[in-house]
């Protein structure tokens, strides 16, 4: 269960360069779950949610429920002291990250689903769904924030000390007509390898002007916080079109489009496992 997306919006694009802050997951994720360090080769949680142990549940709804109070100590108290992510986030760095994102989302809502289980020895891992809602003001202009985060999280003793996330989108919008974006990138991309970013407007662009850009950034607990320079283009054709190269090395980008036209504003935020 993932408590936070991957990104959050600049203060208003209102210039061609702009510093953004990826803590939108969490996108933004917003994590309530989302665990890194699972052998997904040796473990495969194929047991129906409805047989799940009642500690695993009542783990789930707790964890759920100090979220949608925004009570970072009690989500804390269900991590364990050792709990890390293959991203290199542990217990402080998430108890940052909560702390930033619940001081600019003063109105958000998790749901959290569970879709399997397993026994693995002592401990159980766990598949989730989350959604994630909610709303931030920024410089008079409402945002409104949507994120699905689908992960994986290993349990031990009622405690989370492990996650991974398995997939990861976020969207945020601004404006009474903000354009529909659909991003189309790969789940998952080897080390080194090529792949395309089409990040397309739905409605046609008529005679409207359109800015906006296409960016990837590692997934490490640093860019959750900071910011860096964001710079827009025109966009005559209705949308981004790039074509990206995988790191050398395994690891989690996030892969973001971000849209602007005279009726609003829409970001999309997508997670890109690179893998050996």
């Amino acid at each position: 269960m993932t408590i936070f997306p991957s990104r959050q919006l600049p203060s208003l694009v209102s210039r061609r360069r702009q510093k953004f802050s990826p803590m939108l997951s969490v996108l933004l994720g917003l994590v309530l779950w989302g665990m890194t360090g699972v052998d997904s080769s040796r473990v495969h949680a194929q047991e129906p949610p409805e047989t799940a142990p009642s500690e695993l549940t009542t783990l789930i709804e707790g964890i759920e429920a100090a979220a949608n109070r925004q009570d970072v100590k009690g989500v804390l108290e269900f991590y364990s002291e050792d709990f890390s992510t293959t991203e290199g986030l542990d217990r402080r760095s998430l108890e940052q990250v909560l702390n930033q994102l619940w001081k600019n989302y003063s109105n958000i809502n998790y749901q959290t689903q569970l879709q399997s289980w397993e026994k693995d020895g002592s401990a159980i891992v766990a598949t989730t769904v989350t959604e994630i809602s909610g709303t931030q003001d920024l410089n008079g202009r409402e945002f409104k924030l949507n994120s699905t985060i689908t992960s994986q999280q290993r349990v031990e003793n009622q405690k989370v000390i492990q996650q991974e996330v398995l997939a990861e989108r976020n969207q945020l919008t601004s404006g009474e007509e903000p354009p529909t974006v659909t991003l189309v990138v790969p789940e998952q991309v080897k080390t080194g390898q090529e792949y395309s970013i089409d990040a397309i407007v739905e409605e046609p662009l008529g005679d409207q002007i359109m800015i906006g850009t296409a960016i990837e950034e590692r997934v490490t607990p640093r860019a959750y916080l900071t910011e860096f320079p964001l710079e827009l283009e025109f966009l005559p054709s209705g949308g981004v079109f790039k074509i990206g190269t995988a790191p050398k090395t395994p690891g989690n980008n996030w892969i973001s489009a971000i849209l602007m036209r005279p009726g609003g504003i829409t970001m999309v935020t997508q997670r890109l496992r690179i893998v050996p």
